[in-house]
């Protein structure tokens, strides 16, 4: 650790102390790749769609501190009334989930049917059963980012119901 850091950040204490410059930290160093991993299309691989839904990988690195792990970034896109169908994700995925644009009506494990709105996130284990994934608008698209925390060797997923 250096002198006058905190814990080994690298960074000085006067700017680990301000709130403004850990925003503008954030803004300045962060931002830019957060936005480039929401709208990497350059990496963009169809994992699955149909006319109600697009699913598009827009992210997938190794995490090097965790060996065996990867965090994966899929954009979900519902057409106005659209859905997919009840599905479960790989045994090993942790999902984080943001709600990008619109409305998303979600039930897992058979719970309460909730609808989370543009800025909401959620939370899925792994193993969990995803009985409803929708659009909770018939007029509007919805469009969500979920973060997988996944094993590397994981090709498959989302297992969709027939």
């Amino acid at each position: 650790m250096r002198p006058g850091s905190d814990k080994g950040s690298g960074f000085p204490l006067h700017i680990m102390n301000n709130k403004y410059l850990i925003g503008r930290l954030i803004m300045v160093k962060i931002f830019p790749y957060a936005a480039a991993f929401l709208f990497a299309s350059a990496v963009a691989v169809f994992a699955h769609d149909s006319k109600d839904d697009k699913v598009t990988v827009v992210y997938d690195q190794p995490l090097p501190n965790v060996p065996g792990k990867s965090i994966k970034g899929i954009l979900v896109e519902y057409a106005p009334g659209g859905s997919s169908p009840a599905h479960t994700h790989a045994k090993s995925a942790f999902i984080y989930a943001t709600v990008l644009e619109g409305a998303i009506t979600s039930q897992v494990n058979g719970g309460p049917v909730v609808v989370y709105h543009a800025g909401d996130n959620f939370s899925e284990f792994p193993g969990d059963h995803h009985a409803v994934s929708e659009n909770a608008s018939k007029t509007e698209p919805a469009r969500l980012l979920a973060v997988f925390v996944v094993d590397t060797n994981e090709t498959e997923l989302t297992t969709y119901e027939e």
